[in-house]
């Protein structure tokens, strides 16, 4: 009898790559172990299928059966909600509750959990009566720039993560800093946390040599533009190198947000090339094309999109993140200035002052490139101990006792915590 693993998210399999948890639910849908088989619980986001009523799909060659439990237009899943009654969450939650009999159907007779995405969603593998591990993809702290409806009803936020951290058997969190926040918040709950950063599929994402064929510094950003990523800081910086560099720069954006609230847009429409949503496939095909990656968020958990340009051997340059000040054994510098790319400080009293370090970050590494000083291979090792072959059979591993109802080991991280006093 085979493991069931049942995966939760509002995500329709069919659509595009979007962003980190979407690549983490297609990871799982296909390339889980052989002993496991996998559904997901998910949306119609083409209006074609009957919700509660299950299919068998397939993934890149593998199997899984799909739930849609919703309807809801593709095009809105990726924009932030304006309102608590007419966000995906919420309207998911409640066709979960609706459908709660196929969702005990689905997840079958034999040894089955489940891993859940959202804080939120955490009740309904319970009410399914089936054990769960809890993702914890990392969010901001109150206060912090965001479009998410988070921001504006904290309260709920944080009374979902209390139930999910009391309903879980597992709770793994993309940083080490995510761990050592949790823990100290959930001191009696600690023994659950686990570090388990996102993981990139080196087998789609390999190194290349950069073509430097042409004049023409072509840099890269996949996802969404909400307030977190601070669009209006990145599109100053690329507007500033382009003042540098006398235009021969390229923005490849990969993704569907629009750009017309940024007036700082304005300066590098005549340089950005939209690439629109691509699976795997087609996100490696452009990161071949280009030179480097742009991160300018104010928070992460750790971005897949970074792994997955370490991973292409190309260099990113990132103004610094609060988990690369964390000093831990298990977590490996993945950013070395003039290795891998180069970090920045923000200055948030001088947003020009820190766009103009930035576009001089950027300068540099363009002509170290060019020099041969950056080497792609010796980039993408820094994002191989978080390849899927390392890291997914350790998650199934996870599932495996917690169907078990085995007794978890405490983390690395947690263990630290207790040798030097902090739980």
């Amino acid at each position: 009898m085979k493991h069931r693993l049942m995966v939760i998210h509002p995500i329709d399999p069919r659509g595009g790559k979007v962003g980190g948890i979407e690549t983490h639910v297609r990871l799982l849908l296909a390339r889980h172990p052989e002993d496991f088989s996998v559904c997901l619980v998910g949306v119609d986001g083409r209006g074609d299928l009957e919700p509660g009523r299950p299919l068998r799909m397939e993934a890149e060659g593998r199997k899984f059966d799909f739930l849609p439990v919703l309807h809801y237009p593709e095009e809105q899943m990726h924009e932030a909600a304006t309102s608590i009654r007419s966000s995906l969450t919420f309207r998911f939650l409640l066709a979960m509750l609706r459908h709660i009999r196929a969702i005990r159907k689905l997840a079958g007779i034999g040894p089955v959990s489940a891993d859940v995405q959202r804080f939120e969603f955490s009740l309904i593998p319970r009410l399914a009566g089936v054990p769960l591990l809890q993702q914890i993809h990392g969010e901001g702290q109150k206060g912090e720039k965001m479009d998410s409806l988070i921001s504006r009803h904290w309260g709920i936020y944080e009374a979902g993560e209390a139930m999910a951290m009391h309903l879980c058997a597992r709770a793994i969190c993309v940083t080490p800093a995510r761990v050592e926040q949790m823990a100290k918040k959930y001191p009696r709950l600690a023994h659950k946390l686990e570090f388990m950063s996102v993981s990139v599929d080196t087998d789609v994402f390999a190194p290349s040599a950069f073509d430097t064929t042409d004049d023409r510094f072509k840099i890269v950003f996949a996802g969404r533009f909400d307030a977190f990523k601070d669009p209006p800081l990145m599109f100053s910086v690329l507007a500033k190198l382009k003042e540098m560099l006398d235009g021969a720069v390229e923005f490849h954006y990969i993704g569907k947000s629009s750009t017309q609230r940024f007036a700082q847009f304005e300066a590098i429409r005549d340089i950005t090339i939209r690439h629109g949503f691509q699976d795997r496939a087609g996100v490696a095909r452009i990161l071949r094309n280009v030179h480097a990656g742009i991160l300018t968020s104010y928070f992460e958990g750790l971005p897949c999109f970074m792994m997955e340009v370490l991973a292409s051997g190309r260099p990113l340059g990132v103004i610094r993140l609060p988990q690369f000040q964390i000093d831990l054994p298990e977590y490996a510098p993945l950013m070395e200035e003039g290795v891998s790319g180069f970090l920045r400080e923000r200055c948030e009293d001088d947003r020009e002052k820190t766009a103009q370090v930035m576009a001089e970050g950027f300068a540099q590494l363009w002509a170290d490139i060019k020099a041969g000083r950056y080497d792609p291979e010796r980039i993408a090792a820094r994002a191989r101990p978080y390849s899927i072959a390392v890291q997914l059979p350790r998650l199934f591993e996870r599932h495996r006792q917690i169907q078990a109802g085995a007794e978890m080991p405490e983390g690395n991280v947690i263990r630290q915590m207790k040798a030097q006093g902090g739980l």
